[in-house]
């Protein structure tokens, strides 16, 4: 039997949930996927492993998390609704040990767990691309590391998925997906690596019109005014937008679990 026909090389962004539910397996054949949930997801995620965690489970929904929760029960629930902790009138009765804030996150709170995690649209961009080739985490955390390894994995093409803001894009994830384009020109000696879609070439101009005024980007984005405004959650920000705080690779693995490789 015939291969299946791989994709065109490219480097291409996912700017909305409508665009990465509408994703299929053929979409995926031998595409790498990184996902960005910059405010705040997949950069507590970095923040969880960096402090020792030994490996994230994404659950696109609440019942999905406690139903996992039944089947590994040292492991700790993390999540938010509404960008707050899953509490007691959500669940039935069970307030989650940890919310989605990177602060939360600590040595002490989760060296040696693996941690169940739902969150609004991070867990749900995780999920639409299961069936990539690879699928990693990304955030402002990681993007020297992350870039410098799929570099060296020679991925076929590689598509940025920005996990948004409910139904909507989001401009803190299409600024962190235009930075590690950014990253991976550079790490490239100036060229990039894949042929740029637009979506790509869209994601680095815009990154490139913020990049030395980050924190001033933070409140142009939906999130990160609404997380500004609320003094318990204003530090998240500065935390997210850090870039290279968290220099690890981490991928979703067959079995589901994200885990830091690098």
């Amino acid at each position: 039997m015939a291969a299946a026909p791989q994709t065109a090389p490219s480097l291409r962004v996912l700017f909305s949930p409508a665009e990465y539910e509408a994703m299929n397996a053929k979409d995926l054949l031998g595409v790498t996927c990184v996902v960005f949930d910059v405010l705040r997801a997949t950069s507590t995620m970095l923040e969880a492993l960096g402090n020792g965690a030994t490996g994230i489970l994404p659950a696109r929904e609440i019942a999905e998390a406690l139903a996992l929760r039944t089947r590994h029960p040292q492991a700790l629930l993390a999540g938010e609704r509404d960008g707050l902790r899953i509490r007691a009138h959500l669940t039935g009765g069970v307030d989650f040990d940890l919310g989605n804030s990177p602060r939360e996150f600590t040595r002490d709170r989760v060296e040696g767990h693996e941690i169940i995690m739902t969150t609004t649209n991070g867990t749900r961009a995780l999920e639409a691309c299961r069936k990539a080739e690879f699928v990693h985490i990304a955030s402002f955390g990681n993007l020297t590391a992350l870039a410098q390894h799929l570099l060296s994995a020679r991925a076929a093409s590689v598509c940025l998925v920005c996990a948004g803001t409910l139904e909507n894009a989001s401009f803190e994830d299409t600024l962190g997906a235009g930075a590690l384009v950014d990253r991976l020109i550079k790490e490239s000696g100036g060229r990039p690596p894949w042929p740029l879609d637009d979506s790509a070439q869209i994601a680095w101009d815009l990154y490139r019109s913020h990049q030395h005024r980050l924190s001033e980007a933070a409140q142009s984005a939906r999130n990160g005014r609404r997380l500004l405004a609320q003094p318990e959650l204003a530090g998240d920000v500065p935390v997210c937008f850090q870039e290279d705080r968290n220099p690890h690779v981490a991928r979703l693995g067959a079995d589901q679990v994200i885990r830091k490789i690098a």
